[in-house]
């Protein structure tokens, strides 16, 4: 290894200005063992690089090149894979990881502890050592210490101390050394002379420095005569320091004494200030002025200037009140006197206001002068909106009695809500008893039975409450539906007319003149109500400032009743104080509801549309307001009463009789649902709810279909095809006339039914007047049936020539015409005028007979051939007959 080691140092780093410090006989992992050196190399030249070389031998030839390099300073870890065992393996991270095995494991050791130095000598960098043992590392430190101080340069142990001791010579130290060396020709030859003769001038050098020595002396004694008086001269000046210093000592304490009174005047000026600040703090957020004194304990609350001035007053003993003091403020004695002084104030005035409040709120409750009694004679509600202009003007003292007495605040409150709602409540009971007896009275009045008996108000409220009192049983008088007639002055609305009196159309007129009336009513009341509903809503969230989010407290919880937990939402707050003051007009709506429907229950279609119209309207302003929830409650009820009214309406279809000794003609309940379908249409035109409307129409149409097939079935006097002819061209001409999408489905039926059972009645009518011709052809077409060839039927003894020609000769023409004539007039007894379809059945039939006539020629020409039997009468006298008859009647 030390022959590889100087032929490397020789041949590849010598040239290259490097030196050879460690090396290392490896292999890489894993592969062919083909072996390589690696190197570490210093340079000669500073500064200093450190690097690892790998060199490998030659393939072509006896000699090594360098194959790579790396820098030692880029090399991060070192991982000898095992401490405590003896394992050749190891591994290098440069920029990627290197695995080697080594041919021994002390070469590996030897490397990795020269490589350990070199870091530590040239580098100092952080250089993980993996798996290496901690005695290997160690080996450096120990060699240092052994070393004395002025030593240390020297390179610790191995290979570093032979190359440190040797030092090139520089080109003067080799010029010296071979002129040296001519002087002395033996120099080579003969070692020692030349080494004795080095010695003897040596002698000769330190002779003549001896002697320089020796002849300074004279100027050393010189120079110590001098350094004796430059030390008297310092003596000399320390002294006259000393005294400075002295006279300094004096005046520094002077200084001193000067700068402690000027830094206790400093903080003297700044307690001073800080004290004038705090003053001047409690003066201006401490202090209320003489006039709002004045305003807080004797303002006027009834002037708008004397409102103003007392809110200007409370807003500003408000800020003193709140003002946020500083630590210790609250034990001055002034401040406390401050404090109890705004307490009396605030406590006084808001005492005077509640007073004033409360007479204001008992005033308007027991003394409102514009009650719907005193006017009947229109159907509108008081309008409170001055009462609410005149106290918005305290909103911003209710703001403060509420940030400063909470109880007095929630007192007003309880008071205002206590006294607004019995005021409410006699307003809204007598605006509702006037609505019902506009709707009562007007209902009698258009039958014309009431004028001649005037009744008393009193008399006609208590039939209205009675009809409010009533056990609900809502059996529901319809109007087009039902009609209603009247029976005497204190009837009321029959309530056994149905859909099978429609066709009685004498009281129609008036039906539509109260339902519009009604309808007028009941709007004016919702458009009454609405308007109040809302600005008693908005003047309690401004009043009572609810537009943010306070909390509720306790007693006015109790107070309104609420078994709900404490709320803290603004919006539900407003709400319970609304059903607290409008706590009757659910009721007396429902009341009124109740009354209409009794009178006519078609008039729930009116109220169903105008409370969608109106809930609508309330959910776009609001959804969660007391209007659109007390709305919304209504509206169900309304709706109950629409699905009543229809379900009435399809149990009197069912119950229907008819008179088994006249004809049917078109069924009461028939006309009835055209009649109805009229009405909801002009009603729901551009209404909310229709889908309402378009379920109840199916449920009708569904319930005529199956009554209609019913009847027809039940019917003796008339046939059943002309029972569902006539009805179901009825009902889909109602239904092509009304456009009702959502019955689409049902008028394609409805003119299906009708196209069958009007063919239907058509053939099974046809068969009377030529009854024995058609048998005899009937038999003719049954023998071909039964595979009779057609030229071979004249040879069957009931179908032979003359037995044809027999059955011809009793239809001639006039027995046609006189059939037909028969069959006209019996026609005619079937079906009713109102449909008018006579002359469309007639039509049919003549088509009918037309097609039975040819079919009848063709049998005779492909099954009696050339035998020249024709019919007795022609086409054109069938034409004709047919025309003439109808002429006729």
């Amino acid at each position: 290894m030390t022959a590889i080691k100087h032929a490397l140092q020789r041949d590849i780093f010598t040239p290259n200005d490097e030196r050879l410090l460690g090396i290392v006989n490896v292999c890489k992992a894993g592969k062919k063992k083909k072996n390589c050196f690696l190197c570490a190399t210093v340079t000669t030249e500073r500064p200093v690089q450190v690097k690892v070389v790998k060199v490998k031998k030659s393939d072509k030839g006896d000699f090594y090149k360098r194959q790579q390099t790396w820098e030692l300073r880029d090399l991060t870890e070192v991982d000898a894979k095992d401490a405590s065992k003896e394992n050749p393996e190891f591994d290098l991270h440069f920029e990627k990881v290197y695995r080697w095995v080594a041919s021994s494991t002390a070469e590996k050791n030897s490397f990795i502890s020269c490589i350990w130095k070199l870091n530590q000598r040239y580098l100092r960098k952080k250089l993980e050592f993996v798996n290496v043992s901690s005695q290997l590392l160690e080996e450096l430190p120990k060699a240092e210490e052994s070393v004395p101080s002025g030593e240390s340069q020297s390179v610790a142990g191995g290979d570093e101390d032979a190359l440190d001791d040797y030092q090139e010579l520089s080109t003067r130290e080799e010029q010296d050394i071979e002129s040296m060396m001519e002087m002395c020709e033996y120099a080579i030859s003969n070692a020692e002379a030349f080494a004795e003769q080095l010695s003897r001038e040596l002698q000769v050098l330190d002779g003549a420095n001896i002697q320089s020595i020796m002849a300074s002396e004279k100027q050393v004694n010189i120079l110590m005569q001098l350094l004796d008086e430059a030390l008297g001269e310092v003596d000399t000046i320390e002294g006259k320091l000393s005294s400075y210093e002295e006279m300094l000592q004096s005046v520094k304490e002077q200084m001193d004494q000067i700068s402690q009174s000027n830094r206790l005047i400093q903080i003297s000026n700044t307690n001073n200030g800080k004290l004038l600040d705090e003053i001047q703090f409690l003066v201006n957020y401490m202090d209320l002025s003489k006039g709002h004194i004045r305003a807080l304990q004797e303002g006027d609350l009834t002037s708008p200037k004397g409102i103003e001035a007392c809110i200007n007053a409370s807003e500003a003993l408000l800020q003193c009140m709140n003002v946020a003091l500083r630590p210790g403020h609250d034990k001055l004695m002034a401040v406390k006197q401050q404090q109890h002084l705004f307490a009396e104030l605030r406590d006084t005035f808001a005492r005077r206001l509640t007073n004033h409040l409360n007479n204001v709120f008992v005033h308007q409750g027991h003394d409102q002068s514009s009650t719907l009694s005193q006017h009947t004679a229109e159907l509108t509600l008081p309008k409170h909106s001055p009462l609410h202009r005149d106290l918005l003007r305290y909103a911003k003292l209710m703001e403060w009695l509420k940030n400063t007495h909470r109880e007095k605040y929630e007192g007003l409150s309880r008071t205002y809500v206590d006294y607004m709602s019995r005021l409410y409540e006699r307003e809204i009971k007598d605006f509702f008893e006037v609505a019902k007896i506009k709707m009562a009275g007007t209902t009698k009045e258009a039958k014309g039975k009431f004028a001649t008996l005037p009744r008393k108000e009193s008399a006609l409220k208590q039939e209205t409450e009675s009809l409010h009192g009533s056990s609900g049983k809502l059996t529901g008088s319809t109007s087009s539906l039902n009609k209603l007639t009247v029976q005497g002055s204190n009837s009321r609305r029959s309530q056994s007319s149905s859909l099978l009196d429609m066709g009685n159309m004498s009281a129609s007129d008036l039906d539509v003149a109260d339902r519009t009336k009604f309808d007028k009513i009941f709007e004016q009341v919702l458009s009454e109500l609405e308007p109040l509903c809302l600005a008693e809503q908005d003047f309690i969230s401004k009043f009572f400032k609810l537009q943010q989010h306070p909390t509720i407290s306790p007693p006015l919880a109790q107070v309104l009743s609420l078994r709900t937990s404490f709320c803290d939402c603004r919006k539900d707050i407003v709400r319970l104080m609304m059903n607290k003051i409008f706590q009757s007009i659910e009721t007396e709506l429902n009341s009124l509801i109740a009354l209409g429907d009794k009178i006519d229950s078609f008039n729930s279609l009116y109220m169903l549309v105008k409370m969608s119209h109106h809930v609508w309207t309330a959910e776009n302003v609001d959804p969660a307001s007391y209007l659109s929830t007390t709305l919304g409650n209504v509206l169900v009820t309304v709706k109950r009463n629409f699905d009543k009214c229809i379900s009435g309406q399809i149990r009197q279809m069912e119950e229907v009789k008819i008179s088994k000794k006249s004809k049917v003609g078109i069924l009461p309940f028939v006309t009835g649902f055209e009649e109805f379908a009229e009405l909801a249409e002009t009603i729901f035109r551009n209404a909310e709810r229709r889908g309402d409307l378009d379920k109840a129409y199916v449920k009708l149409i569904r319930a005529v279909f199956m009554n209609v097939e019913k009847v027809a079935n039940e019917s003796q006097k008339t046939p059943r095809d002309v029972v569902m002819m006539e009805n179901f061209h009825h009902i889909f001409s109602t239904l092509s006339r009304l456009k009702i999408s959502c019955l689409d489905a049902e008028r394609r039926e409805a003119k299906h039914k009708y196209t069958d059972h009007r063919q239907s009645y058509v053939i099974n009518s046809l068969g009377q007047p030529l009854e024995k011709l058609n048998h005899f052809f009937e038999g003719v077409e049954a023998r071909v049936a039964q595979g009779v060839r057609e030229e071979e039927v004249s040879y069957q003894l009931a179908f032979n020539k003359q037995e044809l020609r027999k059955v011809i000769k009793e239809y001639p023409g006039k027995e046609v015409k006189k059939g037909l004539d028969n069959l006209y007039k019996k026609v005619d007894k079937h079906l009713c005028e109102e449909e008018s379809l006579l002359q469309v059945v007639w039509h049919s039939m003549q088509d009918e007979f037309i097609r039975q006539y040819k079919h009848f020629e063709d049998l005779i020409g492909r099954c009696y051939p050339g035998s020249g039997i024709t019919m007795e009468f022609t086409i054109q006298d069938m034409l004709e007959y047919f025309s003439s008859i109808a002429q006729s009647h």
